[in-house]
């Protein structure tokens, strides 16, 4: 985690690049709303990934301290006496196992459900790449046990998985179109649109990291040919990013309790995620697509509730950054408030950005808890007071505006106050 939250300016600075290339060629690239989205998910992910993180580091550290090779093997010999080749070789294992990660992803339910995330955006940007799943990392890292295995001290792999992952940010552009001879070693933009679309001859392909050579080697590769249609077969239609995280999870659910046999109540758990029970009719097989006759989802919504939405949105973030970066020094009680408020946040703001009605209920009470928690704070002198003064004007303010807007807020959905 130290690795990526490092990368973070590095990642919005190249955002800022894209966005500043984009609008000199005249291309959009970017949606306000669906950019939100992807960040939300990617906030809500770095979050998650505070407990899952030491899940992983638990159970890696457990299974190489004690089924490692290294009882058996000279590892640590091996690593000290060629330190740059032992790096290489751990660096190409993880990108092996995440080939395989990533195809399991797609084709097991379960993992699709965590993994959906990342796709269910209809844009390709660099945000994209930012667009991450809160509980995919309660799977995933099961299919990096074997490098545990092999002796792999769990610092050196984690650093190796983690500049895997940021290698990753960039190749989700479409502003590079190839690169030439290293298209046939490297994963690059053009690869990774393949892997993002809906074209049914582009689905389940491409699953590489950093290295194309798995898909070549494995016949999961396709180069891109037709334009590609991104999104997922069966659209999220939603900003919220809560309900993208579990929105094929409660698939998973309607499909096993409408399953009458065992086995089909397992395939609708671990079988492919296009599969669904006979009870719920045949299923669906997505059909030809085309850039110009995809119809995207974007709800009409005025422009001042975008412009509340973006503000909000901008406030969050910087504090989920401030609170990512304070964990350490937090107790566990502040950091999961801090993660619960962030989390009610980017949900609000979601409903925000679809002029749900339940959203200015949702904005109203956040705010006035944020408020009234600031001048306690400030009352009692828990805090510094120029920061916990501008929580509460802020607050203050945000309330009286979203109250104004409140007309605006007129769309109504079940599912989204379900999700919430």
């Amino acid at each position: 985690m130290d690795v990526i939250q490092a990368s973070i300016p590095f990642f919005f600075l190249l955002i800022g690049v894209e966005l500043l290339v984009a609008r000199l060629r005249r291309r959009p690239l970017y949606r306000l709303s669906d950019s939100i989205s992807d960040l939300s998910c990617g906030i809500l992910s770095q979050l998650a990934g505070i407990f899952i993180v030491l899940l992983t580091i638990a159970g890696y550290g457990w299974v190489q301290s004690h089924w490692g090779l290294q009882h058996a093997l000279p590892v640590s010999a091996w690593i000290a006496g060629a330190p740059a080749a032992a790096w290489l070789l751990v660096f190409t294992l993880d990108d092996l196992a995440y080939y395989w990660m990533h195809r399991y992803s797609h084709v097991v339910n379960l993992l699709w459900a965590g993994h959906v995330v990342h796709h269910s955006s209809e844009e390709f940007n660099l945000t994209v790449a930012l667009r991450q799943s809160s509980l995919h990392g309660l799977m995933s890292w099961l299919f990096y046990l074997p490098i545990a295995l092999l002796g792999v001290p769990r610092t050196m792999w984690l650093t190796c998985h983690a500049l895997n992952l940021v290698y990753q940010f960039w190749i989700h552009t479409r502003e590079i179109k190839t690169l030439g001879p290293l298209e046939w070693v490297l994963n690059t933009p053009s690869h990774h649109r393949v892997h993002h679309g809906i074209n049914p001859e582009y689905q389940d392909r491409n699953f590489a990291g950093t290295f194309i050579i798995w898909d070549r080697l494995f016949g999961t590769f396709e180069p891109e040919r037709a334009p590609v249609v991104y999104g997922i077969t069966k659209p999220l239609a939603t900003w919220n990013p809560l309900r993208a995280n579990v929105h094929q999870f409660q698939e998973i659910w309607r499909n096993a309790r409408a399953a009458r046999t065992l086995r089909d109540k397992l395939r609708a758990v671990f079988g492919h995620p296009g599969w669904r029970p006979p009870e719920l009719g045949p299923p669906v097989v997505p059909g030809p697509v085309s850039p110009e006759t995809f119809a995207k989802y974007e709800p009409p919504v005025s422009g001042a509730l975008r412009r509340y939405a973006l503000v909000q949105f901008v406030v969050v973030l910087a504090g989920s950054l401030v609170l990512l970066q304070s964990v350490p020094r937090l107790p566990i009680g502040e950091t999961m408030a801090g993660m619960f408020y962030v989390t009610v946040s980017l949900g609000g703001i979601g409903g925000v950005l679809e002029s749900r009605s339940w959203a200015g209920v949702s904005e109203a009470v956040r705010l006035a808890v944020l408020g009234g928690a600031a001048l306690v704070l400030l009352a009692t002198g828990a805090g510094p007071a120029w920061l916990l003064g501008f929580a509460a004007t802020l607050a203050a303010g945000s309330l009286v505006w979203v109250l104004r807007l409140r007309p605006l807020l007129v769309s109504r959905d079940v599912r989204a106050v379900v999700a919430m």
